[in-house]
């Protein structure tokens, strides 16, 4: 009984290891701005050893989905298109959040009712692809997302 049990928990090993390795995203929401608009905020955590950069994003929730930033410009903060990606080095999180990086979701195909949740495609390029589920919080301050991101970093596991 004894051999059998080790040899069950040896056969679990590499299953256990593969779930640590890779892009991991943690506390997804997205916030509705308008009928035809979102955003959606979360955490990009690299567990590779080589660093991956989120090139797009893909939901079937919206026509696309588009890697956006605020910039100050001319002391007038705008939002824009990031060009090249979102690269996160190995062993760091990068924060999509309000005031931030975000993905804008553009041409909603439905509108995003509190509770609902979306499934988003993050493709990193050599590092792989992941999904994540996206819960609607519209009611969601930018003070409840820190702190549900500094409160278990690995709710996304």
């Amino acid at each position: 009984m004894k051999t059998l049990t080790l040899a069950a928990i040896a056969a679990l090993l590499p299953v256990a290891a593969l779930a640590h390795d890779g892009m991991h995203i943690n506390d997804a929401y997205v916030r509705s701005t308008n009928p035809q608009v979102g955003a959606v905020f979360l955490q990009l955590e690299n567990h590779r050893q080589v660093p991956c950069t989120l090139h797009s994003v893909t939901t079937e929730a919206a026509e696309r989905a588009e890697l956006h930033t605020h910039l100050e410009e001319d002391g007038v903060m705008k939002m824009g298109r990031i060009d090249g990606g979102i690269p996160v080095e190995p062993g760091q999180t990068h924060d999509l959040a309000r005031g931030g990086d975000h993905i804008m979701l553009l041409g909603l195909t439905d509108p995003l009712t509190d509770g609902d949740s979306l499934t988003l495609t993050l493709d990193f390029g050599d590092c792989g692809t992941e999904e994540a589920e996206a819960v609607v919080d519209n009611q969601r301050s930018p003070e409840d997302a820190a702190a549900a991101s500094e409160a278990d970093p690995h709710a996304g596991h």
